[in-house]
Protein backbone atom coordinates (compact mmCIF):
# COMPACT_ATOMS: atom_id res chain seq x y z
CA UNK A 1 0.00 0.00 0.00
CA UNK A 2 0.94 3.73 -0.88
CA UNK A 3 -0.08 6.02 1.41
CA UNK A 4 -1.04 9.16 -0.62
CA UNK A 5 -0.39 12.51 1.31
CA UNK A 6 -2.60 14.87 3.01
CA UNK A 7 -2.79 17.80 1.10
CA UNK A 8 -4.43 20.07 3.29
CA UNK A 9 -2.07 21.87 5.14
CA UNK A 10 -4.07 23.23 7.81
CA UNK A 11 -5.90 19.29 8.82
CA UNK A 12 -2.09 17.96 8.50
CA UNK A 13 -0.77 20.26 11.47
CA UNK A 14 -4.10 19.48 12.86
CA UNK A 15 -3.16 16.03 13.26
CA UNK A 16 0.72 16.65 14.24
CA UNK A 17 -1.35 17.52 17.78
CA UNK A 18 -3.62 15.00 17.90
CA UNK A 19 -2.66 11.34 19.80
CA UNK A 20 -2.22 8.65 17.54
CA UNK A 21 -5.20 6.30 16.72
CA UNK A 22 -6.03 3.62 19.39
CA UNK A 23 -8.64 1.32 20.24
CA UNK A 24 -8.78 0.86 23.98
CA UNK A 25 -10.54 -1.77 26.11
CA UNK A 26 -12.21 -1.47 29.67
CA UNK A 27 -15.00 -3.36 31.75
CA UNK A 28 -17.85 -1.27 32.86
CA UNK A 29 -20.32 -1.47 35.58
CA UNK A 30 -18.05 -4.06 37.71
CA UNK A 31 -17.26 -6.25 34.89
CA UNK A 32 -20.82 -6.89 33.87
CA UNK A 33 -20.05 -4.79 30.54
CA UNK A 34 -16.84 -4.65 27.80
CA UNK A 35 -16.32 -1.32 26.27
CA UNK A 36 -14.47 -0.40 23.47
CA UNK A 37 -13.51 2.99 22.62
CA UNK A 38 -12.08 4.04 19.65
CA UNK A 39 -9.84 7.73 18.25
CA UNK A 40 -9.30 7.19 14.68
CA UNK A 41 -8.46 10.90 13.24
CA UNK A 42 -5.86 10.10 11.46
CA UNK A 43 -7.31 6.86 9.65
CA UNK A 44 -10.12 8.69 8.58
CA UNK A 45 -7.80 11.28 7.17
CA UNK A 46 -5.52 8.73 5.76
CA UNK A 47 -8.62 6.95 3.69
CA UNK A 48 -9.63 10.22 2.55
CA UNK A 49 -6.51 10.89 1.26
CA UNK A 50 -6.21 7.97 -0.98
CA UNK A 51 -9.32 7.81 -2.01
CA UNK A 52 -9.60 11.34 -2.60
CA UNK A 53 -13.56 11.59 -0.69
CA UNK A 54 -15.49 14.27 -0.71
CA UNK A 55 -17.58 14.66 2.66
CA UNK A 56 -20.40 12.42 1.77
CA UNK A 57 -18.21 9.72 1.15
CA UNK A 58 -15.66 10.21 4.12
CA UNK A 59 -18.75 10.01 6.71
CA UNK A 60 -19.94 6.94 4.99
CA UNK A 61 -16.88 4.91 4.41
CA UNK A 62 -16.18 6.51 7.54
CA UNK A 63 -18.33 5.49 9.51
CA UNK A 64 -17.41 2.02 8.25
CA UNK A 65 -13.91 1.98 8.83
CA UNK A 66 -15.20 2.81 12.66
CA UNK A 67 -17.20 0.18 13.08
CA UNK A 68 -14.61 -1.95 11.66
CA UNK A 69 -12.27 -1.33 13.93
CA UNK A 70 -14.80 -2.05 17.02
CA UNK A 71 -15.64 -5.15 15.48
CA UNK A 72 -12.11 -6.41 15.04
CA UNK A 73 -11.94 -6.36 18.96
CA UNK A 74 -14.08 -9.13 18.81
CA UNK A 75 -11.58 -11.49 17.79
CA UNK A 76 -7.97 -11.89 18.54
CA UNK A 77 -4.77 -12.73 17.01
CA UNK A 78 -4.16 -13.11 12.99
CA UNK A 79 -8.32 -13.09 13.19
CA UNK A 80 -10.28 -10.89 10.90
CA UNK A 81 -13.57 -9.51 10.33
CA UNK A 82 -15.35 -8.31 7.21
CA UNK A 83 -18.41 -6.24 7.40
CA UNK A 84 -20.19 -5.81 4.01
CA UNK A 85 -23.50 -4.06 2.94
CA UNK A 86 -24.98 -4.32 -0.16
CA UNK A 87 -28.21 -1.69 -0.78
CA UNK A 88 -30.29 0.33 -3.28
CA UNK A 89 -29.86 3.72 -2.21
CA UNK A 90 -27.16 5.75 -4.08
CA UNK A 91 -24.18 4.60 -1.46
CA UNK A 92 -24.84 1.13 -3.56
CA UNK A 93 -22.99 -0.61 -0.30
CA UNK A 94 -19.20 -0.10 1.29
CA UNK A 95 -17.03 -3.13 2.16
CA UNK A 96 -14.40 -2.94 5.20
CA UNK A 97 -11.93 -5.25 6.80
CA UNK A 98 -10.63 -5.06 10.12
CA UNK A 99 -7.86 -7.44 11.65
CA UNK A 100 -7.74 -7.87 15.39
CA UNK A 101 -4.18 -6.59 15.34
CA UNK A 102 -5.23 -2.81 14.39
CA UNK A 103 -5.54 -2.66 10.43
CA UNK A 104 -8.33 -1.26 8.55
CA UNK A 105 -9.09 -0.88 4.89
CA UNK A 106 -12.49 -0.63 2.41
CA UNK A 107 -13.87 0.68 -0.33
CA UNK A 108 -17.55 2.39 -1.21
CA UNK A 109 -19.10 0.89 -4.11
CA UNK A 110 -20.36 3.92 -5.58
CA UNK A 111 -18.03 7.06 -5.74
CA UNK A 112 -18.60 9.70 -5.87
CA UNK A 113 -22.41 9.44 -4.20
CA UNK A 114 -24.78 11.05 -6.26
CA UNK A 115 -26.93 13.41 -4.70
CA UNK A 116 -29.75 15.61 -6.03
CA UNK A 117 -29.62 18.64 -4.24
CA UNK A 118 -27.37 19.97 -1.05
CA UNK A 119 -27.27 18.08 2.18
CA UNK A 120 -29.34 19.22 4.82
CA UNK A 121 -28.00 16.96 7.82
CA UNK A 122 -25.59 13.91 8.25
CA UNK A 123 -28.41 11.56 8.18
CA UNK A 124 -26.96 8.60 6.30
CA UNK A 125 -30.25 6.73 6.00
CA UNK A 126 -31.45 7.97 2.64
CA UNK A 127 -28.45 6.92 1.13
CA UNK A 128 -28.78 3.54 2.01
CA UNK A 129 -32.09 2.64 1.17
CA UNK A 130 -33.05 -1.34 1.20
CA UNK A 131 -30.54 -3.58 1.42
CA UNK A 132 -28.33 -6.32 3.77
CA UNK A 133 -25.78 -5.96 6.26
CA UNK A 134 -23.17 -8.84 6.72
CA UNK A 135 -20.70 -9.50 9.52
CA UNK A 136 -17.76 -12.31 8.97
CA UNK A 137 -15.66 -13.68 11.26
CA UNK A 138 -12.20 -15.03 9.62
CA UNK A 139 -10.69 -17.27 12.41
CA UNK A 140 -7.02 -18.69 12.57
CA UNK A 141 -7.29 -22.16 12.49
CA UNK A 142 -10.62 -22.36 11.41
CA UNK A 143 -11.47 -23.87 8.08
CA UNK A 144 -15.19 -21.50 7.02
CA UNK A 145 -15.52 -18.74 8.21
CA UNK A 146 -18.71 -17.44 10.26
CA UNK A 147 -21.53 -14.71 8.80
CA UNK A 148 -24.24 -13.39 10.32
CA UNK A 149 -26.36 -11.13 7.91
CA UNK A 150 -29.78 -8.96 8.53
CA UNK A 151 -31.58 -6.83 6.50
CA UNK A 152 -31.15 -2.57 6.88
CA UNK A 153 -33.49 -1.21 9.17
CA UNK A 154 -32.55 2.11 9.61
CA UNK A 155 -29.62 3.28 7.24
CA UNK A 156 -27.62 3.97 10.00
CA UNK A 157 -24.21 1.85 10.40
CA UNK A 158 -24.34 1.98 14.17
CA UNK A 159 -28.13 1.40 15.03
CA UNK A 160 -28.12 -1.62 12.45
CA UNK A 161 -24.90 -3.18 13.59
CA UNK A 162 -27.01 -3.01 17.18
CA UNK A 163 -29.63 -4.99 15.90
CA UNK A 164 -26.91 -7.17 14.27
CA UNK A 165 -25.36 -8.16 17.12
CA UNK A 166 -28.75 -8.83 18.69
CA UNK A 167 -30.14 -11.08 16.01
CA UNK A 168 -27.36 -13.29 14.78
CA UNK A 169 -25.39 -13.07 18.19
CA UNK A 170 -28.17 -12.91 20.71
CA UNK A 171 -25.81 -10.50 22.42
CA UNK A 172 -27.14 -7.17 23.97
CA UNK A 173 -25.14 -4.13 22.09
CA UNK A 174 -24.58 -0.50 22.18
CA UNK A 175 -22.72 1.45 18.73
CA UNK A 176 -21.73 5.07 18.49
CA UNK A 177 -19.98 6.45 15.32
CA UNK A 178 -18.65 10.01 15.46
CA UNK A 179 -17.12 12.13 13.05
CA UNK A 180 -16.62 15.76 13.66
CA UNK A 181 -16.23 18.18 10.47
CA UNK A 182 -15.45 21.44 10.91
CA UNK A 183 -16.89 24.65 8.77
CA UNK A 184 -14.34 24.21 5.83
CA UNK A 185 -15.76 20.08 5.83
CA UNK A 186 -12.45 19.40 7.35
CA UNK A 187 -12.82 15.77 9.49
CA UNK A 188 -11.28 16.77 12.23
CA UNK A 189 -12.24 14.37 15.34
CA UNK A 190 -13.28 10.55 15.03
CA UNK A 191 -13.98 8.40 17.25
CA UNK A 192 -16.46 5.18 18.21
CA UNK A 193 -17.79 3.85 21.09
CA UNK A 194 -18.94 -0.13 21.53
CA UNK A 195 -20.25 -1.26 25.10
CA UNK A 196 -21.08 -5.20 25.07
CA UNK A 197 -23.45 -7.05 27.89
CA UNK A 198 -21.16 -10.15 29.32
CA UNK A 199 -22.35 -13.21 29.94
CA UNK A 200 -24.40 -13.48 32.94
CA UNK A 201 -24.75 -9.77 33.22
CA UNK A 202 -28.52 -8.37 33.58
CA UNK A 203 -29.96 -6.05 31.58
CA UNK A 204 -29.89 -3.57 33.39
CA UNK A 205 -26.84 -3.27 33.29
CA UNK A 206 -26.17 -2.29 29.44
CA UNK A 207 -29.69 -0.22 30.04
CA UNK A 208 -27.95 2.07 32.60
CA UNK A 209 -24.88 2.96 29.91
CA UNK A 210 -26.96 2.81 27.32
CA UNK A 211 -29.21 5.92 28.95
CA UNK A 212 -25.79 7.58 29.83
CA UNK A 213 -24.99 6.88 25.48
CA UNK A 214 -28.19 9.00 25.02
CA UNK A 215 -26.80 11.69 26.94
CA UNK A 216 -23.20 11.85 26.28
CA UNK A 217 -21.17 14.33 24.19
CA UNK A 218 -19.90 14.07 20.42
CA UNK A 219 -17.27 11.81 20.90
CA UNK A 220 -15.65 13.23 17.52
CA UNK A 221 -15.79 17.00 18.74
CA UNK A 222 -13.94 15.56 22.17
CA UNK A 223 -11.67 13.93 20.09
CA UNK A 224 -10.77 16.40 17.93
CA UNK A 225 -9.61 18.74 20.65
CA UNK A 226 -6.80 16.75 21.36
CA UNK A 227 -8.40 14.24 24.05
CA UNK A 228 -8.01 10.52 23.87
CA UNK A 229 -10.82 8.42 23.97
CA UNK A 230 -9.39 6.47 27.45
CA UNK A 231 -9.93 10.11 28.63
CA UNK A 232 -13.28 10.11 27.11
CA UNK A 233 -14.69 6.55 28.73
CA UNK A 234 -13.15 7.70 31.71
CA UNK A 235 -15.10 11.25 31.97
CA UNK A 236 -18.12 9.75 30.48
CA UNK A 237 -18.66 6.69 32.77
CA UNK A 238 -16.80 7.30 35.49
CA UNK A 239 -20.31 6.31 37.45
CA UNK A 240 -19.61 2.86 35.84
CA UNK A 241 -15.82 2.83 37.08
CA UNK A 242 -14.20 1.47 34.62
CA UNK A 243 -11.48 -0.67 34.89
CA UNK A 244 -8.45 -0.15 32.04
CA UNK A 245 -7.62 -3.71 30.39
CA UNK A 246 -5.45 -2.31 27.50
CA UNK A 247 -4.95 -0.59 24.19
CA UNK A 248 -4.43 -1.85 20.72
CA UNK A 249 -2.28 0.69 17.51
CA UNK A 250 -4.64 1.08 14.71
CA UNK A 251 -4.65 2.70 11.44
CA UNK A 252 -5.69 2.34 7.59
CA UNK A 253 -3.56 -0.44 6.71
CA UNK A 254 -3.83 -2.98 2.90
CA UNK A 255 -1.23 -5.28 2.59
CA UNK A 256 -1.24 -5.24 -0.55
CA UNK A 257 1.92 -4.90 -3.28
CA UNK A 258 3.69 -4.35 -6.76
CA UNK A 259 5.55 -8.07 -6.19
CA UNK A 260 1.21 -9.75 -5.49
CA UNK A 261 -0.10 -8.06 -8.69
CA UNK A 262 2.97 -8.71 -10.52
CA UNK A 263 2.52 -12.76 -9.25
CA UNK A 264 -1.74 -12.13 -10.07
CA UNK A 265 -0.71 -11.28 -13.59
CA UNK A 266 1.73 -13.77 -13.52
CA UNK A 267 -1.26 -16.49 -12.94
CA UNK A 268 -3.27 -15.19 -15.58
CA UNK A 269 -4.80 -17.60 -18.18
CA UNK A 270 -2.20 -17.57 -21.46
CA UNK A 271 -4.53 -16.32 -23.09
CA UNK A 272 -5.10 -13.29 -21.40
CA UNK A 273 -1.83 -12.99 -21.02
CA UNK A 274 -1.43 -12.81 -24.52
CA UNK A 275 -3.73 -10.23 -24.98
CA UNK A 276 -2.09 -8.15 -22.90
CA UNK A 277 0.72 -8.23 -24.52
CA UNK A 278 -0.44 -7.33 -27.92
CA UNK A 279 -3.22 -4.70 -27.15
CA UNK A 280 -1.93 -3.10 -23.78
CA UNK A 281 -2.52 -0.63 -22.64
CA UNK A 282 1.28 0.47 -21.78
CA UNK A 283 1.66 0.53 -18.79
CA UNK A 284 -0.57 -1.34 -17.32
CA UNK A 285 -2.21 0.53 -14.66
CA UNK A 286 -3.84 -1.55 -11.53
CA UNK A 287 -5.70 0.18 -8.73
CA UNK A 288 -6.03 -1.82 -5.53
CA UNK A 289 -9.47 -1.45 -4.84
CA UNK A 290 -9.47 -1.77 -0.69
CA UNK A 291 -6.43 1.36 -0.64
CA UNK A 292 -6.91 3.09 -4.28
CA UNK A 293 -3.16 2.63 -4.15
CA UNK A 294 -2.38 2.36 -8.16
CA UNK A 295 0.53 0.04 -9.43
CA UNK A 296 1.71 0.56 -13.04
CA UNK A 297 3.82 -2.05 -15.23
CA UNK A 298 5.68 -0.70 -18.11
CA UNK A 299 6.05 -3.12 -21.33
CA UNK A 300 8.89 -4.19 -20.74
CA UNK A 301 7.86 -5.45 -17.49
CA UNK A 302 5.09 -7.15 -18.39
CA UNK A 303 6.91 -9.21 -21.19
CA UNK A 304 9.00 -10.76 -18.45
CA UNK A 305 5.67 -11.27 -16.29
CA UNK A 306 3.87 -12.57 -18.78
CA UNK A 307 6.13 -14.17 -20.75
Amino acid sequence: MIRKPIEDEVIRKHLEHLPYDQREVFLLQHGTVRAVAVQGTHMINQMRANFNLGILETLALGHGYLAGALLAATVKGNDRVQLSIECGGPIKGLYVEAWAVGAVRGYLKQVPIPIDKPLESFDLSPFFGPGFLSVTKLLEGKKQPFTGQIMLRHGRIAKDLTEYFMISEQTATAISLSIQFDKEGRAVGAGALFLQKLPGAHDTDLEALERMLDLMPSMGKYLSEGNTAKQYVQEVFAQAEPEYLGKEQLGFSCPCDRNRYAQYLGSLPDTEKSSILAEGPFPLKISCLNCATDYSFTKDELQTILG
